[in-house]
């Protein structure tokens, strides 16, 4: 029988607490790992992703021979680390003869292998061989832009797959609000072709238009790369599901008769009964007539006129 342990004091409580399922989540962390050999290429690579997500990514400097993501029982030490970092990302890079420069990017679901994206990486340029006024540069924390260039990220399985990955890794927290005077950054993601894109890296500047509209200018701050598909693992059916589910507590009740326009906005309808004005009764009634024809009135004999008085001749009669 399991035995469940008990906080014993309320530090202990409150970071589990913190470990505990949200309704709404907060921003997730990154835990980035070295294999067993790795080269210059990608020790570079796995510093400046570090440096582009440093408030919310976790680094490991030491090398990790039992770690391998697509091998059966080389991912209980991965899921080891997500649970103990609260890591719900994890960006690992390998270097052998079969797979130079290999990144494998993933993420976790509960703290288990969710879905995996193995990447070979070429061309690289790190944020050191650009030169640039640094007053342009990106801010540490500001929310960016996305750019996916290209039919292939809609049609080809691989990198609609990719194209899902990179946006949960460098997208941050998830906002309602946005401040457009904020946004200071883009990934650009062309693809190249069926299996490869080229990942880059700019600052915007803006620039006077002559109008309200700013002209925006792109200034690539590195790093660039080009990025080949390997092999990826879409997660199972029934995880996805689960994955995806909303707590009831989230679900919005439908409004009834509220319609949403994108040109008129928020628009409802109003259901009102048939007015039979005609017996609908008034509150009005004259004080100056007398009782006798309000009465008559009424009961409908008011509109009646009354009998004219006949004149008498008195010479007539005589």
């Amino acid at each position: 029988m399991m035995r469940i342990k008990t906080p014993r004091n309320a530090r202990v409580k409150r970071e589990l607490q913190k470990l505990a399922p949200k309704l709404v989540e907060t921003a997730k962390k990154t835990l980035i790992l070295h294999g067993t050999k790795t080269s210059h290429v990608l020790n570079s690579l796995l510093t400046e992703i570090y440096h582009l997500k440093k408030e919310n990514s976790v680094k490991y400097s030491r090398k990790n021979d039992r770690v391998r993501p697509f091998e059966s029982g080389g991912e209980a030490s991965l899921e080891f680390f997500s649970l103990k970092t609260d890591c719900s990302l994890f960006v690992y890079g390998s270097h052998s003869k079969k797979r130079p420069n290999n990144l494998v990017l993933g993420r976790t679901y509960d703290h288990h292998i969710y879905d995996l994206v193995e990447l070979g990486i070429e061309n690289f340029k790190s944020m050191q061989s650009f030169s640039y006024d640094k007053k342009f540069a990106p801010q540490m924390g500001s929310k960016p832009f996305f750019a996916f260039i290209g039919e292939a990220f809609e049609t080809v399985d691989e990198l609609k797959h990719l194209k899902e990955v990179l946006l949960d890794l460098f997208r941050g927290e998830v906002i309602t609000n946005l401040n457009l005077a904020g946004l200071d950054r883009v990934y650009v993601c062309t693809a190249l072709s069926a299996n490869k894109i080229l990942f880059s890296h700019c600052a915007m500047r803006l620039k006077k238009s002559g109008t309200s509209v700013p002209k925006m200018e792109l200034i690539e701050v590195g790093p660039s790369m080009d990025m080949v598909v390997r092999r990826h693992r879409n997660p199972d059916d029934s995880l996805r599901r689960e994955a995806m589910k909303t707590p009831h507590e989230l679900i919005k009740k439908k409004e009834k008769n509220v319609v949403k326009d994108a040109v008129q906005g928020k628009l409802g309808k109003i259901y009102m009964p048939d007015q039979q004005v005609g017996v609908v009764p008034l509150a009005y009634k004259a004080k100056g007539v007398k009782r006798e024809r309000r009465e008559a009135k009424m009961k409908g004999e008011g509109h009646k006129p009354s009998p004219k008085k006949q004149k008498h001749d008195i010479n007539a009669d005589e």
